[in-house]
């Protein structure tokens, strides 16, 4: 699992009723998002240049995705000239991609389920912001309630901070064992289509 990675795609539609595509790259490791990028059109060169700028110093063993017809040559080409075994899963096998696909969940229902995105930008910028949240206080039980980049402090006293400009707050308590456990909590009053 230290040398894995897997990538996926997921499909953002705009307030002006365009489509816009985000592609995640997640290690399997500490489930940490590795790289995450928008574009309106992706193609294969587009990817291959973010597969590059993923990686660029530190390259997995073997990196999993789906046979979508986005993953042209100059993909295939990138990944072996990184020396990555491309594992490929079946056709319409979502579940041989479990990681990046509950990841892809996961933005969604938290992030992008209450948003109406306006734009490219605007949609970098709320993606920025979760992702920082999701590395810096989401907890995960198949890391023993660890955040992915493990940057819990042992402070020993619950703290509460917003997130996407007040959209979301959550409360992590951090304990004296550096484990930090969070709790998503609504806040009605504070909901905006918009965020900040």
């Amino acid at each position: 699992m230290a040398d894995t990675c897997s990538m996926d795609f997921l499909t953002v539609p705009t307030a002006t009723f365009g489509l816009l595509y985000v592609l995640v790259i997640l290690s399997h490791e500490r489930r940490e998002i590795v790289h995450l990028n928008v574009t309106s059109s992706p193609n294969a060169d587009w990817i291959a240049q973010q597969i590059a700028e993923a990686f660029p110093y530190d390259t997995p063993r073997f990196l999993l995705r789906d046979n979508d017809k986005k993953y042209g040559h100059a993909v295939k080409d990138r990944i072996k000239s990184m020396g990555i075994e491309d594992v490929t899963t079946a056709f319409r096998s979502p579940w041989q991609n479990p990681y990046c696909e509950r990841v892809i969940g996961s933005i969604r229902r938290e992030c992008l389920d209450h948003v109406i995105v306006m734009n490219e930008k605007h949609l970098r910028r709320v993606l920025s912001g979760y992702v920082d949240n999701y590395h810096g206080s989401r907890t995960h039980q198949s890391l023993n309630n660890d955040c992915p980049t493990m940057h819990c402090s042992s402070l020993g006293y619950p703290c509460c901070h917003a997130v996407l400009g007040a959209f979301w707050e959550t409360t992590r308590t951090i304990t004296k064992a550096d484990n930090c456990t969070s709790r998503w909590l609504r806040r009605p009053w504070k909901t905006s289509f918009l965020a900040v």
